[in-house]
């Protein structure tokens, strides 16, 4: 768990933080990480988050990070997690500025290094990354619902899907039917060969989780997310201990220690920090580590659009036990940007990462110039 992760030979000298910056083109929120030798490098900000989140970001984060040398990241991200009492701020407000201050870091570091993002961390492993799309949707009919599958699937050629049970924290006689007709539905219209997940976001009781869970285990599904709520450890564990399902649970997860002890109790199967909610690819590739070392996938989740397909992308792929595939939302809401090495869509189900330094990416000139500083 305090092994380091990011590479330490990154630059001969030191790359000095000049700059952290949260800037806002549109209704994009984004952050800009400049060095005295004059690299800059970019993140999508978790716009939905930061348009409450940013005075944090400005006022607890980025002070932390200017004037380092940006080779240490790792150690300054202990650094910020105690400055000002930060610890007693944590939370997804918290972890998401510190997520994107350290990507934008990255990307710069990248850039400094000639080295695609994933590289920063270890040998690059696969450089086409299988994806899966996923269904936001509730309450609908089982029949509308597979009709949606059925179109996300086809946009992108991919080789599962995901889709929502449950009424979201809550089940009720409607929620049940529908997921009892659904689950079966799905299997019988996309057959054998798609891969099939759903999540639950924490619908369930015990009981019918054990219900569900079943008759997912009879259609041959990969995984059950979020059976119960998401700090219910024991119930998770309860439930795990009676299915043959593997478990995935760790959206809203914000402890290192917290993953140990999921992996250590048998409570999941597969573990899911958000690149974003727990704080960056850093303290995510220690949580992919320390599953590895108990022979389970780290197969992370992705909170909203933006640029969350690219971060996921370049985590695939240096991380050995990500999981057969990854969540992909497309790239409709993200910042404008483009790639000499990707067309960043899923082209026959897979992505293929950017090979270019840092993120691999370039950002529209004309958003570039319509962003404005964000102060608190």
């Amino acid at each position: 768990m305090h092994a380091p992760v990011l590479q330490s030979n990154l630059a001969a000298q030191p790359v000095t933080i000049e700059s952290i910056e949260l800037l806002q083109s549109g209704k994009h929120y984004f952050v800009r990480a400049r060095s005295r030798d004059g690299a800059v490098g970019y993140a999508d900000a978790h716009s939905s988050v930061m348009a409450s989140a940013y005075p944090i970001l400005l006022k607890r984060v980025a002070p932390s990070f200017t004037g380092n040398d940006a080779r240490k990241l790792e150690l300054l991200l202990n650094d910020v997690y105690l400055a000002q009492s930060n610890y007693k701020w944590q939370g997804l407000p918290f972890w998401v500025s510190v997520a994107v201050v350290e990507i934008a870091i990255l990307d710069m570091l990248g850039k400094t290094a000639g080295k695609p993002l994933g590289a920063l961390f270890g040998p690059i492993v696969r450089r086409e990354i299988p994806v899966y799309r996923a269904s936001g949707n509730r309450g609908n009919s089982p029949e509308a619902e597979i009709d949606y599958l059925r179109k996300i699937a086809e946009e992108t050629g991919a080789g599962a899907i995901k889709f929502r049970l449950g009424a979201r924290m809550k089940h009720d006689a409607a929620s049940t039917n529908r997921d009892l007709a659904l689950i079966p539905l799905t299997r019988k219209t996309f057959g054998d060969q798609m891969v099939l997940y759903a999540d639950a976001n924490g619908s369930y009781d015990v009981p019918l989780a054990i219900r569900m869970g079943r008759v997912m285990e009879a259609h041959k599904f990969a995984f059950l997310e979020e059976p119960v709520p998401f700090d219910y450890y024991d119930e998770t564990r309860e439930i795990a201990n009676a299915l043959t399902l593997p478990i995935a649970i760790g959206e809203e997860e914000m402890s290192l220690r917290g993953f140990r002890r999921i992996i250590e109790t048998g409570t999941a199967q597969v573990l899911q920090p958000d690149l974003l909610y727990f704080g960056g690819l850093i303290r995510s590739m220690k949580v992919a580590r320390m599953a590895a070392a108990a022979g389970i996938d780290c197969t992370p989740h992705m909170s909203g659009g933006g640029l969350g397909y690219l971060y996921i992308a370049h985590f695939a792929s240096c991380v050995p036990n990500v999981g057969a595939h990854q969540e992909y939302k497309g790239e409709d809401d993200a910042l404008p940007v483009s790639s000499a090495t990707s067309s960043l869509k899923s082209e026959g189900g897979k992505l293929k990462v950017p090979s270019g330094p840092g993120l691999g990416v370039d950002l529209d000139p004309a958003f570039l110039r319509a962003a404005k500083p964000v102060t608190a």
